[in-house]
């Protein structure tokens, strides 16, 4: 797992990434490394950088490299947005970038079936189990209702699922011209002696028609943040994709839009956690989410129980009379627990996420960095002093980007050792600044 935090306010955005990877050997055993990198300059010449969560790898190569093929291709070249920076990255792995074999791809496309498909059979034999505990046994009637509904709903999941905004029911098409042998003999490997009817094998290959062309990601997929600014960017800007795989020539990502966000003249700061974020809403709202679960979840069950106590105490004249107070008793306590969740809400932007946001407006780039930093090694501390796993941890690397000194290295492991203060950082950006204006009077002369 990762940590990773983006804080934004007019003048900079400050990123930070730990260094911790988790690779799996089994279902049982894994390994922890912290010497990973995950952040990076998208742009040798241009104020962008580039953090990576969640898979450390697209289809087996190493996304470190990946970005450094990118910005060899990219050189010099800038966009006046960074919403363009984001699609030119986007558009280089999706167009029949030679990187992804076709071989490659196949291979890809036919693990992917096969794992979706071993998924619903669990479904189906874990819904066997239960009915058959329920009753004692299961008729071959019980398991055809079974495999009809399980089957029934991954594919109304799928049908409703948004086609991404890249794509056309076209490439769905052109996924079942291509594999579809492959589809029909995987169903009965998978399924073996299960009932599957004609109306199933259909819903099964819409299925795997729509694996890679709806905005839904099941498999193993990357975060990828570009944060900075483009030619014509004032502020700074994060944009967030989620990025599975390449199949059949194309790219199968999407915009997370819960992970995007720009300053403006309105919103003057912002702070975005990726990965394992519970620990950073703990610092900014004063509460953790599960503790938020948990009172929630009693306050919902004390309030269903509420009316019922109420009418067993009761007589009534009538059974009419005894459902039109019960109606009311249960809109009265819904309306009550409603209004009570509001007012949490608005004590804890108020009292708590406000006044943070508001001294980030007003943060220096050497306090943007050091908060970015603290923030990460809260969630490396938290799990060091618990009985988790460290999935987070070794060094953070720490980078801010402003619109006049561009990407500069805050803290970089391997690199740098001094200390993160602000006398040091203060001295590198005056380095930094100074190293940019000769490199652009360098360019300037060829």
């Amino acid at each position: 797992m990762t940590a990773e935090i983006a804080i934004m306010n007019k003048t900079a955005i400050a990123l930070a990434a730990d260094s911790a990877v988790t690779i799996a050997a089994g279902s049982a055993n894994q390994k922890i490394y912290n010497s990973v990198n995950k952040l990076f300059t998208l742009s040798k010449y241009h104020p962008i950088g580039v953090m990576v969560y969640g898979g450390a790898e697209l289809m087996g190569i190493p996304w470190e490299s990946i970005i450094k093929i990118y910005r060899n291709h990219l050189l010099e070249q800038n966009f006046s947005s960074l919403e363009e920076y984001g699609k030119d990255f986007m558009d280089f792995l999706d167009k029949e970038n030679p990187l992804f074999p076709e071989k490659l791809q196949n291979d890809y496309f036919m693990g992917a079936i096969l794992n979706y498909f071993t998924l619903i059979k669990e479904d189906i034999n874990k819904a066997v189990k239960h009915t058959t505990e329920q009753k004692g046994q299961i008729s071959k009637k019980n398991i055809k209702e079974i495999i009809n509904s399980v089957i029934e709903k991954h594919y109304k999941i799928w049908k409703k699922a948004n086609i991404l905004p890249h794509l056309d029911g076209k490439y769905a098409s052109s996924i079942l011209v291509k594999f579809g042998d492959y589809i029909i003999k995987c169903i009965p490997n998978v399924f073996q002696n299960l009932p599957i009817l004609k109306k199933h094998l259909d819903q099964l290959k819409y299925i795997c028609s729509n694996l890679f062309c709806k905005a839904r990601f099941p498999s193993s997929h990357s975060g990828i943040v570009i944060a900075g600014f483009g030619e014509d960017d004032t502020f700074p800007v994060v944009n967030t994709y989620i990025v599975e795989a390449v199949v059949n020539k194309r790219l199968k990502y999407n915009k997370d839009k819960n992970k995007c966000e720009k300053i403006s003249f309105k919103n003057s700061a912002t702070i975005i956690p990726f990965a394992q974020s519970q620990n950073v809403a703990t610092f900014l709202e004063g509460i953790a989410l599960s503790c938020r679960k948990i009172i929630f979840s009693y306050l919902k069950e004390l309030f269903r129980n509420y009316p019922i106590k109420i009418l067993e105490k009761m007589k009534f004249n009538t059974e009419e009379e005894k459902k039109l107070l019960s109606k009311k008793l249960v809109n009265t306590t819904e309306e009550i627990l409603n209004d009570f969740w509001q007012n949490i809400e608005r004590f804890i932007r108020e009292k708590n996420v406000d006044p943070i946001i508001n001294a980030v407006a007003f943060l220096p780039k050497d306090e943007l960095a050091s908060m970015a930093e603290s923030l990460v090694n809260l969630t490396s501390f938290k799990q060091k002093i618990s009985m988790d796993s460290e999935t987070v941890g070794g060094p953070i690397d720490v980078a801010v980007i402003s619109k006049g000194d561009g990407f500069v290295w805050i803290r970089r492991k391997h690199y740098f050792d001094q200390e993160l203060n602000p006398h040091y950082m203060s001295k590198y950006f005056h380095n930094a600044t100074r190293e940019n204006k000769n490199e652009k009077k360098t360019r300037t002369k060829k």
